[in-house]
Order: structure tokens, then sequence, then C-alpha cells
């Protein structure tokens, strides 16, 4: 007995879906339906599209739970849900223009732990720096990270052998 029984109109809409495929796998998968219910042996099928026979025991059993040909597709890209809350988003877009030091925190300008803890403040949510550069970046802001300049030596020329040139270059 075949691990998986069609109807001839699963049968002929496997063939459809077949000539359709968008993608190898897929075909793949419709191919491994189609060639059990022929009765060929699973280890038969697996070395033909040289997959493990557990994945062809895989494919048929998501056939066999559903009985429809989607179920074979790929489902990619689903992912971890976003971290961001339309509240959540909202309370970031109204904070931006504003200063940070209208809000109550020690500073002119937003920075992405200011942010962090503005939103875990008042959104109820601790967001990661990475989180919020991306959502930033998505909102299309640009941030520059603070660059530390050093003011220029006053002691300059008494630690150079030729104090003329140590003046033209502080001059410069």
């Amino acid at each position: 007995m075949s691990l998986v029984q069609l109807t001839a109109v699963q049968r002929r809409r496997l063939r459809g879906q077949l000539r359709h495929a968008g993608d190898a796998n897929h075909y793949r998968r419709i191919l491994a339906v189609l060639e059990l219910d022929r009765g060929k042996a699973v280890a038969e099928v697996a070395e033909l599209l040289q997959v493990a026979r557990q994945s062809i025991y895989n494919w048929a059993g998501a056939f066999a739970a559903g009985a429809d040909p989607t179920a074979l597709q790929s489902h990619y890209g689903e992912g971890r849900p976003s971290a961001w809350t339309d509240a959540l988003r909202a309370l970031l877009v109204a904070s931006l223009p504003r200063r940070p030091d209208e809000l109550g925190y020690p500073g002119l300008n937003w920075t992405v732990p200011l942010l962090q803890e503005h939103l875990h403040r008042r959104g109820g949510r601790w967001l990661s720096d990475d989180t919020i550069r991306r959502e930033l970046d998505r909102l299309g802001y640009v941030w520059k990270r603070f660059r530390y300049v050093l003011p220029p030596d006053p002691e300059r020329e008494k630690k150079t052998r030729d104090p003329a040139a140590a003046a033209g270059v502080a001059a410069a």
C-alpha cells in the first residue's frame, strides 16, 4: 500500500500545479507526492529526488493534512514578530521633533541610548539599540555618531625637535 492515495481530482490539480510551480523546491515536493501515488517506495523517490527519506515523509504528511497543493509550498520569511507596536512607533515619531531637554532628559540632541530610555519610560518596552537604529533608518532619519576631537596641544613646540615645523603644523 502506498503512503499517499490521491483521487482523480487531486491528481489532476497536482499535475496542473507541477506545470506552474514557481520554484524548484515546490516542484520537487509535488513530484514526490505524485510518485508516491504511483506506488513507488519512499526510498526510491528520495533517491530519485536526491533528498532524505524523512523529507519525503514530511512532504507526504503535509499534503495528507490539508490535501491541498499549497501545503507543499515553502513558507519562508515569517520570522519573529516585530517588537514595534503602533503606539510605540507613534511615540517615537512624536518624540523626534522635540528636544530631549524639553521632555526632562539631560541632553540637547537625541541619542540612541536616550531614545531607548525614553521609549522604555513612556512606552513600557525596552528595545535594543539595533532595533531603534533600524526603525530610525526605516523612517528616513540619519544620525551621526559623535566624534571626539581633542584640542590642540599647547606644549607641542616643547615636545618636538624642530619647534619651527611644529608651530607651522599648529597654525595650519
